[in-house]
């Protein structure tokens, strides 16, 4: 299995290739997220697709904590890598197995009794609180399968392998979309059916990965006798993946909670907002790619310390972001409704959508410069300013203001969705600063290591 080395060479390039595989698997990602509410859209009615919406939105925010937590394998992993200690890579994955097994049965049986009083917290609409009830028990019963689907990906990240990921993700769409078929479609099973078909495609392709890995092998020596609750290493794995994943809880929290206040409009709004979120997967997968791809490629060059060769990619990642990112924010703000009607038949939930869709227009070109910044923070374990800046962008900006925005008569989808670009507007200042104090430092560290190693 191939191990990417970006401490040597040219920058531009190797970026670029193993930006595209993380891209692609996004891509895939997103559709594969995206086709239950479109296959509920065409084939069902709004309260089954409220119940698709509002579900997924929390399933997502649950699949972000664990990637975030998963962050310190990547790290870790490309840290070892830059270091030359292939050695130790075997027992981070150990590590890495046991502890996030855990969680995924912790999750699992934890969301059983809790999906109720979630839905009702989320403000899940009267009509199709049942079903969204059921599209959590159900999502949630899979945990351990949607656990180790994405701890797959934070370990052949952090190895400079982002063709695996890749790999596991077209298994995981490519059945989604035929049990999509099968149970909404065919069976007229709504939420449930649409629940039931991405637990059984994750689960599949588990399976499937674990197969072919072990056809292909690994990079570095690997046994049974490395997996275990190795203590330093488990501590380490949380001390660098725990902080970005309290900021992304509490970011999803936000998020829920701007949510929660757009369900009170009813289910159109409800649903429109719903389908808003899904075509923003797709807008923002330019900056997402490169904060991954920036997290493993400074990872390794943090670990040899090779600090200039982390900001050139850094400068790299932000400018092909903001390009591509200036054609996205066009589309978004002025062809919302029409982009929509992929997901949705309904002209009013188009309607809804395309309002929020204008303010996440706007707040895509500031994500081209705080996803690829937060990327870069994470190679260099610089995850609790990660975490601050986070929550402050989250409950300093986010929520207040979202909050005083709905209470402006009359109520407008847009203005609340305007608290997001505002939120982003602080963190990459905060970013910014922080980039440039951080950059001094780390600078001064590199020199004295080439002194050391000419003397």
């Amino acid at each position: 299995m191939k191990q990417n080395d970006f401490t040597e060479g040219s920058i531009l390039s190797p970026l670029i290739r193993f930006v595209f595989p993380i891209l692609f698997a996004l891509l895939i990602q997103s559709l594969y997220g995206a086709v239950d509410l479109l296959i509920v859209g065409q084939f069902s009615d709004a309260v089954n697709v409220s119940a698709v919406s509002v579900g997924s939105q929390l399933m997502h925010s649950i699949t972000l904590i664990i990637t975030d937590l998963a962050v310190g394998t990547t790290v870790l992993l490309g840290q070892y890598i830059g270091q030359r200690r292939q050695a130790e890579c075997g027992r981070v994955v150990g590590a890495t197995i046991c502890i996030f097994t855990i969680i995924g049965i912790l999750l699992a049986i934890a969301m059983q009794p809790l999906a109720a009083p979630v839905a009702s917290a989320l403000n899940a609409p009267e009509e199709a609180f049942s079903q969204t009830v059921s599209y959590i028990r159900i999502c949630c019963g899979g945990a351990v399968f949607i656990v180790a689907y994405n701890i797959l990906g934070s370990i052949f990240r952090g190895i400079g392998d982002a063709r695996m990921p890749l790999i596991t993700v077209l298994i995981a769409a490519a059945f989604n979309v035929g049990g999509d078929l099968l149970l909404v479609a065919g069976f007229g099973m709504g939420a449930a059916g649409a629940a039931i078909a991405t637990v059984a495609a994750q689960a599949l392709s588990v399976i499937l990965s674990f197969v072919i890995i072990k056809k292909r092998g690994m990079p570095f020596s690997f046994s049974i006798k490395d997996i275990g609750f190795h203590g330093r290493l488990i501590r380490r794995l949380l001390t660098l993946g725990a902080p970005i994943a309290f900021q992304d809880l509490l970011v999803s929290m936000s998020f829920l909670i701007i949510m929660a206040i757009v369900n009170e409009l009813g289910v159109v709004a409800s649903a429109g907002i719903g389908v808003a979120e899904k075509l923003c997967a797709f807008i923002m997968l330019l900056p997402s790619a490169f904060s991954q791809a920036m997290s493993s490629f400074v990872a390794q060059n943090y670990g040899a310390r090779k600090m200039r060769r982390a900001e050139k990619a850094l400068i790299y990642g932000i400018g092909i972001s903001f390009v591509c990112s200036l054609i996205l924010g066009y589309l978004a703000f002025f062809h919302g409704p029409a982009m929509s009607a992929l997901f949705s038949n309904d002209p009013a939930v188009c309607q809804a959508s395309g309002q929020y869709l204008k303010a996440y227009g706007i707040d895509c070109l500031q994500t081209a410069f705080l996803f690829c910044f937060i990327g870069y923070f994470n190679g260099c374990q610089k995850t609790r300013f990660v975490m601050v800046q986070g929550i402050i962008g989250a409950f300093g900006v986010r929520v207040p203001l979202s909050i005083l925005f709905s209470r402006i008569q009359p109520v407008s989808i847009f203005r609340i969705g305007l608290a997001t670009p505002s939120s982003s507007l602080v963190q990459n200042t905060l970013c910014l600063i922080y980039f440039l104090i951080l950059r001094k430092k780390l600078r001064g560290e590199e020199v004295g290591k080439e002194t050391a190693d000419y003397y």
